[in-house]
């Protein structure tokens, strides 16, 4: 039952007299004490952060003086006090309130600093459980809530980027605090108090592999504002997790102007496909364009990989994405910057490279210190109207797949070899997806068609296109692999790649007319092998 309004009107501006600060990380704590204390506002604290306040010099009351109770079980119990969230919550325009603030001896708390306990931090540390379990915050979120209900009365900051703009407002407005900017402070803490929950729950059920929770809630901090987002009309902002998985969310840009959504996007698609790549088997590279592959290829070098999977689709790799599973060279960057090319992100790069890519300052370039491992779980959340669909990560490997050869011919040492090299690729490309694969290099990719007989097409002819644009007798899907991301309903999408000179097929199987499939394979004396495991991908 809801609680009804008294509809006391809020002031608008409220003096700030006595601030209670708690928290965890101490960026600029001390510089924003001094200035509040040079404000004329009594500070009170917590634990550590009064001690950090005393040793600056400041004068500082602890919060047992105000609550006439200790900090007991080390430091769990301390501001959990009628003292403490009586000063937050009262309505000091409610006869009834003050009368009971008077009578209990609270006096009033105008401003609230708090940044809660390093959860998110501690759990990607891979710390043990009891220690994750330490570092959930109950009194600073308690605090937080309270005084973003409150705000009509009280100020809470609870991220040190706001210090400086609280002392501005302070100063110009001689030390008040407007609505509007209580308003927003209570906005901010009420979200990093949601996402901060999220967090926790999410580990929860992470740990008690409880894979479809009742309630199911996910947190981000915003990164940065751009321009747009996938057009120009709509909006767009990046939101990072604090999940460490190497990637374009916790990548380094060394260099270029800003990312954008659609950057962001084909970004985290191109590092995803080249992570599929071991760096210590073979230098490998993906371009990407529209978050699907136009060329990947693996070589003895990063620059024999470049220029292998460049040529699949020459035409396509035009403003495209460059992604690498070792760490950019200077033979490689000089290859690369030769065609126009929005993003490169490595590992690493060395300072030659570097120096080869500042001669294009456009370019973006972002190294992530490593690889996202193709086989750790995850979420993948798409949202729908009223809703969000939520799945973990495709992290199937076909390394890890137990091949099962279904034709009467077995697929040779090298046409094995392309087959787990095209099914890698295929992975990775919208779905239908249809990967031509030759020498552990793409020759024809064709991706997101509604018809799995047009990828085939799409591909065979992109691949005619480039052996025109090489100077080629024939295209190289002559004598080539295939890989579908799913089955072949019908045997006419086989007997389209047959058509294109693919003499090996790789394919998860399942269809019901896989009988019928095979005997098209066995006719043409084609190999074919079955997965068990499809890769759609929209």
């Amino acid at each position: 039952m809801a609680v009804a309004s008294k509809r006391i009107p809020a002031p608008d501006l409220v003096p700030v007299r006595r601030a209670l600060l708690s928290v965890s990380d101490k960026t600029g704590l001390v510089e924003f004490a001094a200035a509040l204390s040079k404000a004329g506002v009594e500070l009170v604290s917590t634990g550590g952060t009064a001690k950090a306040i005393a040793a600056a010099g400041l004068a500082v009351r602890d919060v047992s003086e105000l609550t006439g109770f200790p900090e007991i079980m080390d430091g769990r119990v301390k501001t959990l006090h009628p003292s403490v969230h009586g000063a937050l919550l009262g309505v000091r325009d409610d006869p009834e309130h003050a009368a009971a603030m008077e009578v209990h001896r609270i006096a009033p708390i105008d401003l609230v600093v708090v940044n809660l306990y390093p959860f998110e931090d501690v759990r990607q540390s891979g710390a043990d459980y009891a220690s994750i379990v330490e570092n959930i915050d109950i009194g600073g979120p308690a605090m937080v809530r309270a005084s973003a209900k409150n705000h009509a009365y009280v100020a809470v900051v609870t991220d040190p980027e706001d210090y400086a703009s609280v002392v501005g407002a302070l100063e110009m407005n001689f030390g008040s605090l407007s609505f509007e900017f209580r308003q927003k402070l209570a906005a901010k803490a009420f979200a990093r108090t949601a996402a901060y929950d999220a967090a926790i729950s999410g580990w929860f059920a992470e740990t008690l592999e409880v894979e479809h929770p009742t309630w199911r809630a996910f947190g981000g901090k915003l990164d940065s504002v751009m321009r747009y987002g996938e057009n120009p009309h709509q909006q767009a902002g990046f939101y990072v997790t604090g999940e460490k998985r190497p990637g374009v969310a916790t990548a380094r840009q060394l260099q270029g102007k800003q990312l954008s959504y659609n950057n962001i996007n084909d970004t985290d698609a191109a590092f995803e496909l080249v992570g599929e790549f071991d760096p210590a088997r073979t230098a490998a590279v993906a371009i990407i364009k529209h978050a699907n592959p136009c060329g990947v290829a693996e070589g003895a070098t990063l620059t024999e990989a470049y220029l292998r999977a460049l040529a699949c689709d020459p035409v396509s790799a035009f403003g495209g994405i460059i992604a690498l599973n070792r760490p950019l060279d200077a033979e490689a960057a000089e290859e690369i910057v030769k065609t126009f090319t929005e993003v490169i992100i490595a590992p690493e790069a060395s300072g030659d490279a570097r120096a080869i890519v500042a001669a294009k300052k456009n370019l973006r370039l972002l190294v992530t210190g490593g690889l996202p491992d193709p086989r750790a779980a995850g979420m993948a959340v798409k949202s729908v109207a009223g809703g969000m669909l939520v799945q973990g990560r495709d992290n199937a490997v076909v390394d890890d797949f137990a091949l099962k050869v279904v034709t009467r011919r077995t697929p040779t040492d090298r046409e094995m070899a392309d087959l787990k090299f095209a099914f890698r690729v295929a992975k990775h490309v919208k779905s239908n997806a249809i990967i031509y694969a030759r020498d552990l290099a793409t020759v024809g990719i064709g991706a997101g068609q509604m018809s799995r007989v047009d990828s085939s097409r799409i591909a065979a002819r992109k691949a005619l296109d480039a052996a025109e644009a090489a100077g080629l007798a024939e295209p190289l899907t002559r004598g080539s692999v295939v890989a579908s991301d799913a089955f072949f309903p019908f045997a006419d999408g086989l007997l389209s790649a047959i058509e294109a000179g693919a003499t090996a097929v790789i394919q998860p199987g399942g269809s019901m007319r896989d009988d019928e499939v095979i005997a098209a394979a066995d006719a043409h004396g084609v190999a074919m092998v079955f997965t068990g495991v499809r890769h759609f991908r929209h």
